[in-house]
């Protein structure tokens, strides 16, 4: 089905699964860079572009991740992250994201000595200024990294913490998924836990069904970031659609990384007709080179998705925020009022 780009741009929407690291503008990167005496592949933006896009040419995660080596070098300074978190949401808002949960690493931002304190104030404050100036909500999700160590995962955890109810909304585990299992880092999860704060953890996006159930039985995690690789296990598939666990899909970022063959042989279609509770995100808007309204609409023109289902997508994301249920209400009921008019 083709639904037209400007209906899909103007529906509220949500972005559950976006990394601060892979969604700056390129511009951005190359003033930063230049500001900070950074050395760029190229200065010039027609030419970087392909090159932090990696995941246009790559076969595997990776490779996909090439790029962020490229985004982390402008990185390691509050100014960058403040900018950085404040276009993102301003990027957002333009498309007409009501709400975003903002992931990312700060273990990965401290090359030059910056605090993990430091870090963190910078993206709530950057993302702060944007909420006042745009029709945005915003939440921070602090990643533990899987290839780095379970013990830095463990200080990510006490770091998210200190953050509850402060701009953090949860605690997430990412990066490199093969040969890291997501139970070596149950200590850091059973931590966020006991402070009863919001767990999603990447799983089943570069290896299988098992790296969802660790991610759920071991860590406990609320959400599953990608999940393209749930439908090999139909007993894990029904645990987590009798949950509603919900899945942050992300298509392009997906067929990318070689999760799924392609566009048009991505499962969200049969999960969505098997009734799990699903979300559509970007994954990372710059290494993508994507946004949510492209999402959706890769969604209509290659799974048959219609209007209905678009909406009920949206409405979906809306569902597995991590806010208040208060908060959540409030929203759903402003959400559900403005897609009547389409």
């Amino acid at each position: 089905m083709e639904i037209p780009y400007e209906i899909l741009e103007q529906l509220p929407k949500t972005d559950l699964h976006v990394h601060l690291d892979g969604s700056l503008r390129i511009q951005t990167l190359i003033d930063l860079a230049k500001k900070q005496g950074v050395d760029l592949p190229t200065f010039d933006p027609e030419a970087l572009a392909p090159i932090v896009m990696s995941g246009k040419n790559c076969t595997n995660l990776g490779e996909y991740l090439q790029g962020f080596d490229i985004t982390l070098s402008v990185m390691q300074e509050e100014e960058a992250l403040y900018r950085i978190a404040y276009e993102l949401a301003e990027d957002a808002a333009a498309e007409n994201v009501w709400y975003m949960e903002v992931r990312y690493s700060p273990i990965l931002h401290t090359r030059k000595g910056m605090k993990l304190t430091t870090i963190v104030d910078a993206v709530i404050e950057g993302l702060a200024a944007a909420e006042k100036k745009f029709n945005i909500k915003t939440g921070v999700i602090i990643c533990g990294m899987r290839n780095i160590n379970p013990e830095t995962s463990l200080l990510l955890a006490e770091l998210a913490v200190a953050y509850k109810n402060r701009g953090v909304v949860a605690f997430d585990l990412a990066g490199q998924e093969e040969n890291y299992p997501a139970k070596d880092h149950k200590e850091a999860f059973f931590l966020i836990r006991k402070n009863n704060i919001n767990t999603t953890a990447h799983a089943g996006e570069a290896y299988g069904p098992e790296s969802i159930h660790q991610a759920i039985h071991y860590c406990g995690a609320h959400r599953i970031g990608h999940g393209t690789r749930l439908y090999e296990d139909g007993d894990l598939l029904n645990y987590v659609n009798d949950h509603r666990i919900p899945l942050e899909i992300c298509l392009t970022s997906n067929v990318q990384t070689g999760a799924a063959p392609s566009l048009s042989k991505h499962p969200l279609r049969f999960y969505y007709d098997y009734g799990l509770r699903l979300s559509i995100n970007t994954d990372n808007r710059l290494i993508s080179d994507t946004t949510v309204t492209k999402e959706l609409y890769l969604a209509a023109k290659h799974l048959d998705f219609t209007l209905d289902d678009i909406k009920s997508l949206i409405v979906d994301g809306f569902k597995s925020a991590f806010l208040p249920n208060r908060a959540k209400s409030i929203m759903l009921n402003m959400v559900n009022d403005e897609l009547k008019k389409f």
